[in-house]
């Protein structure tokens, strides 16, 4: 070997020795960093959910939703829309759509209503007028809520749509079917639509044999409403869900170094994020709801990661909950303690005015569902809206 080639080797190894330790020292940062970010014992919003800051977020007077103006769509937080066959609206959409009450899908319509006896909309109950086809089952005699439950089991679902029952009680109100209950009628309701699809006609002729054994195993008579009229209600049930069908995002992009997965996903959960078995991280609303969730962006064998984005299911959060205020400062705390920026999905700094723009046209949105009767974070929206 020649003295030549013997440098060669020398200089390689250390060029190889000094890059692999230049690696360890980053890494070795980048970890100290976020321990470091999370060790303040200062109250942050992170710890208090329930209650979340939206100082620094001015919100403008409510006015009729507009979308936003088109020459500045990169600023915008991105609002993934599901459209009637379940594709994603393309990279150039960033905004909420709310609907207008001259502009809204109409719901079910009195003369569309599948409903052939008269129940006014209960949404704390099972079987919900505005968002069920109602089929009144007359019973031949009173029954004990014991005896049918078995019975009624038997058909929990048709297709993904959920089938319930009510009974009506000696007092003529009506109940879930319950053990000890004594009911003089019963109602049965399948949901009409949800996320994926309405109603379709083999999941109405499932329900109506499913429905005619279990009458004829309990002594009752069912009132079905015409196909054709469920079809129509189903159908405009579900355009209003796809056109309300709205999640807002923001990211947090790395300034430096990645941060080590290790060490972040520790940190966050004791600021207060639950860890899901999928690898998603939720921020509870303190009741037992998701107020919003966390991914961090990488695969379960990354070690680093440098960005984390942040999502607000729209929909299925109260608007008492104020869950894009709480999304918001969220974000900027993550960003001001890991040394990161609030961006879009087009990696394209989120500014405060813009922000602000966007909380406007959530209150507007939330009011668009208020005047549906379908109000964001209700059982009726997270019947819908799953």
């Amino acid at each position: 070997m020649t003295d030549l080639q013997t440098s060669l080797f020398v200089v390689g190894g250390a060029i190889i020795v000094g890059v692999v330790s230049y690696n360890k020292w980053q890494e070795h940062k980048a970890k100290k960093s976020v321990e470091r970010a999370f060790s303040t014992s200062h109250e942050d919003v992170l710890m208090t959910p329930q209650t979340p800051s939206t100082e620094g977020v001015e919100r403008p007077e409510r006015h009729e939703p507009v979308l936003f103006e088109p020459e500045t769509p990169s600023d915008s937080v991105t609002a993934s829309e599901v459209t009637q066959d379940n594709t994603a609206l393309s990279d150039e959409q960033h905004a909420i759509e709310p609907q207008g009450a001259e502009s809204a899908v109409p719901l079910v319509t009195p003369e569309q209503a599948p409903i052939t006896a008269p129940m006014p909309p209960q949404p704390e109950l099972p079987v919900d007028g505005l968002i069920d086809c109602v089929i009144p089952l007359a019973l031949e005699a009173s029954v004990r809520g014991d005896k049918i439950l078995p019975t009624l089991q038997n058909l929990r679902y048709v297709g993904n749509k959920p089938v319930n029952f009510i009974g009506e009680d000696a007092h003529g109100g009506f109940e879930p079917i319950a053990h000890g209950g004594i009911y003089k009628s019963l109602m049965a309701g399948v949901q009409m639509a949800n996320r994926s699809n309405p109603l379709n006609e083999i999941e109405y002729s499932e329900l109506v044999i499913g429905l005619r054994q279990i009458c004829d195993d309990v002594g009752a008579e069912p009132d079905f409403p015409d196909m054709t009229e469920v079809m129509q209600g189903a159908r405009a049930l579900h355009q209003f869900v796809v056109e309300h069908d709205a999640q807002l995002g923001v990211n947090i992009q790395s300034k430096g170094a990645p941060w080590a997965v290790s060490t972040l996903m520790s940190a966050l959960t004791r600021q207060g994020f639950d860890a899901l078995p999928e690898g998603r991280l939720i921020m509870s609303d303190g009741d037992g709801g998701v107020l919003f969730s966390l991914s961090i962006n990488a695969s379960a064998t990354s070690e680093t990661t440098a960005r984390l984005t942040l999502l607000l299911d729209v929909p299925r959060v109260a608007q008492s909950r104020d869950g894009y205020g709480a999304m918001v400062a969220c974000a900027r705390s993550l960003a001001s303690r890991l040394g990161g920026v609030v961006v879009d999905d087009s990696n394209q700094p989120l500014a405060d005015a813009h922000l602000t723009e966007i909380a406007g046209q959530v209150d507007a949105f939330y009011l668009d569902m208020e005047n549906a009767e379908i109000q964001a974070g209700s059982l009726r929206a997270l019947r819908l809206f799953s």
